[in-house]
């Protein structure tokens, strides 16, 4: 089979959670993102910062990674052939001769979106600071002071206490999608112009077939290990899917993003159009004995398979150049 897309769509239930959080309220509120539907959500932007978390982390511990890495978010370079979030999350370059300054991310996501309506929830929370003098404070803990710090803790003692609030979401069963378009998985376009007419397509291809499917992999990986929300360090809220849908697709369709939020007559009818065109798909739910482990291990042992490909409109190997190779400065 040759892939043109691999779309997973996906439910994960998030309890007492603040994954995303929104603007400040009255200043020291925190709140939590909400459509005027009532429903909680988690930005596209914070998907693909916890997903490309995820990426980042396989990457480092697979044996095959050589030169690769994942670039922080504030300063992705354009080294499609090593950085894989310049290679699936796009970037910002001046423009070269026949390229257009901007490469799309092959790598596309939905906001996580709660199915139901959310039950919002506000925690009060007190820090109270005792033996407080001049700008210093000093608590009742269990902490030694030398003698400059015991005198200045002395004197008339003065209570403070700093309140602030923070919103949760009582429970939300998240439905979240992904996307990666294998048609420009570490293959760059560029068009040719003549007398401002576009005469020509080109194509470059920065990574050899068996790296491009090491990164399809990764990517498929990652969607079932999204862990690094917000307020992770203190709120352990994973996003790690109870169901899942994964499509390897002879086409780029994201239609059966919406399986899990249809009705049963249309969900069968888009299994059956995918059933048309010899789309190969994988379930898994985990409140059946039809688990989201299974699900992922047949999609990754399909993915492995030799004669499954990935669609390449750039050549075969010995094509292979470097950013700089091919829109590079003289």
């Amino acid at each position: 089979m040759e892939i043109k897309g691999i779309l997973v769509s996906a439910i994960a239930p998030f309890e007492n959670h603040i994954a995303n959080g929104g603007e400040k309220l009255l200043g020291n509120a925190s709140s939590i993102k909400r459509r005027p539907d009532g429903r909680v959500y988690v930005s596209g932007q914070m998907q693909r910062h916890v997903l490309f978390s995820a990426i980042d982390r396989l990457n480092l511990s697979d044996p095959d990674k050589r030169e690769t890495f994942v670039s922080n978010g504030d300063g992705i370079s354009n080294q499609i052939e090593n950085d894989l979030r310049a290679d699936m999350g796009g970037f910002m370059h001046p423009s070269k001769g026949d390229y257009s300054g901007r490469r799309t991310a092959p790598l596309s996501v939905t906001p996580a979106v709660a199915i139901d309506e959310s039950e919002v929830g506000r925690d009060l929370l007190i820090r109270i600071q005792t033996n407080v003098k001049g700008e210093h404070a000093y608590s009742d803990g269990y902490i030694i002071r030398d003698e400059a710090t015991e005198k200045e803790a002395k004197g008339e003692a003065e209570q403070k206490q700093a309140l602030a609030t923070k919103e949760f979401s009582q429970k939300d069963l998240m439905h979240m999608n992904f996307f990666l378009d294998i048609s420009a998985l570490s293959i760059s376009k560029a068009f040719e112009y003549k007398n401002s007419f576009n005469i020509a397509t080109k194509y470059f291809k920065h990574a050899k077939d068996a790296e491009r499917k090491r990164r399809a992999r990764l990517y498929l990986e990652a969607t079932k290990l999204m862990n690094d929300y917000a307020s992770q360090a203190r709120n352990a809220v994973s996003g790690e899917p109870q169901q899942v849908l994964i499509v390897f697709d002879t086409v780029l369709s994201r239609k059966a993003s919406r399986y899990f939020v249809a009705k049963e007559q249309e969900q069968k009818n888009i299994l059956d159009e995918l059933d048309a065109r010899g789309v190969k798909y994988f379930t898994g739910d985990d409140t059946t004995d039809k688990s989201v482990y299974q699900a992922y291990k047949n999609a990754l042992e399909f993915l492995a398979k030799e004669e499954n490909t990935l669609f390449n409109p750039a050549g075969g190997d010995e094509n292979v150049k470097t950013f700089q190779q091919a829109f590079g400065r003289e």
